[in-house]
């Protein structure tokens, strides 16, 4: 029992550190746990986890080698956090075989009595690292062998992966589970879920049942907003959309970044020019949010299509962060639909500055030379 209150102690100020972003503080205790052979429970798995969320890129590899170095002189189950840690962290690092030759050996280990926190940091972070049908795989192999339940965790990971294969089926059965697994309407009681599902339904095409589960949601947050705007956008209910955030307004809910991206994905998958340039000039205007370069991509997508491409040369030549390809992308691909090819021209050699690897541009441009000589 002393134990056990000395663990949650540990736990309660890891989660509290990783709450307040103090990621340094919250991984620094979690390896004395460790150094002590305290045994981590769940809860202390999902701060340190959450920490680890909010580590930059170049931070991983410190994190890596420290936790790393203390090999064998662990006991068992602080071994399994550690590795847990390592399997999630390599897989944010982009090494996920890594990530999979210590979860093997975890499962191993434990068999069929795995953490969820481990099976999820491997399911995650292959869906992370755009790998689905990996993920899936592993999903029907926990189901398959092991006692231990996936929790709503692993099915918004399920889900994104259902997302990312287009498996409809699959997505109603993670459906059907979670309202089997829960006492209460999915809808009341997860809106991390009910905005998974919203996304999994969109992104499979079956907007009905997205609206659906976006309806029976109890209270709505902008996350789960976002989710059903960019369905609406996706699907080509453009106008639909715009509707819902002007309900999402009404209602007192703070638009954020995503929002104005399902915007203007809504304005120009349905050629909604004039709306487009109203919510661009006032996402930053009106509402304090500052465009990214996917919002400048999907602006100047926007208006190129429409035929404006000086208007949407200056808009990439003035940006206050430097293009990128998806900007000097859409910029290309608008030039030349209205042949504008000496602009196209000039757009290569940019689109080729920043990506040196890409021969995409030069394809395109010679196509429409082809094309304009014959």
């Amino acid at each position: 029992m002393p134990e056990r209150k000395s663990v949650c102690c540990w736990t309660c100020l890891v989660s509290g550190y990783a709450q307040f972003g103090l990621v340094e503080d919250a991984l620094r205790l979690f390896a004395r746990m460790v150094e002590e052979n305290l045994r981590p429970e769940d809860d202390t798995m999902v701060g340190v986890i959450s920490a680890c969320s909010k580590l930059e890129t170049g931070e991983i590899e410190q994190w890596v080698n420290m936790f790393t170095e203390f090999g064998d002189q662990i006991c068992d189950f602080s071994g399994d956090a550690v590795d847990t840690v390592l399997i999630y962290l390599y897989a944010r690092w982009g090494r996920i075989e890594e990530s999979r030759d210590l979860f093997d050996k975890m499962v191993r280990r434990r068999s069929e009595n795995l953490s969820v926190i481990a099976w999820n940091a491997m399911i995650g972070g292959y869906v992370q690292n755009s790998r689905p049908v990996d993920a899936l795989g592993l999903f029907h192999h926990m189901l398959d062998i092991s006692i231990t339940k996936p929790n709503h965790v692993t099915i918004v990971s399920v889900l994104s992966a259902c997302a990312l294969v287009g498996d409809l089926n699959l997505g109603r059965w993670a459906h059907a589970y979670a309202k089997s697994r829960y006492s209460k309407l999915l809808a009341e009681s997860n809106k991390i879920l009910a905005t998974a599902f919203i996304d999994m339904y969109s992104k499979c095409g079956s907007l009905e049942e997205a609206e659906d589960v976006f309806d029976q949601m109890a209270t709505k947050d902008v996350a789960s907003f976002n989710a059903m705007i960019m369905g609406l956008a996706t699907n080509g209910r453009g106008n639909e959309a715009l509707k819902l955030f002007f309900k999402m307004d009404k209602h007192g809910v703070k638009p954020n970044d995503g929002t104005f991206l399902g915007l203007l994905c809504a304005c120009t998958h349905s050629r909604l020019v004039e709306e487009g340039r109203k919510f661009f000039k006032e996402m930053h205007e009106k509402y304090n949010v500052v465009p990214r370069l996917e919002h400048y991509a999907c602006f100047v997508d926007l208006i190129a299509r429409a035929g404006f491409i000086e208007e949407a040369l200056q808009v990439v030549n003035t940006m206050p962060i430097e293009p990128n390809g998806l900007v000097w992308g859409a910029l290309l691909g608008a030039s030349l639909v209205h042949s504008k090819v000496d602009i196209a021209r000039d757009v290569v050699e940019r689109l080729f500055d920043v990506d040196p690897e890409s021969s995409a541009g030069y394809v395109l441009l010679s196509n429409a030379y082809a094309t304009n000589s014959s």
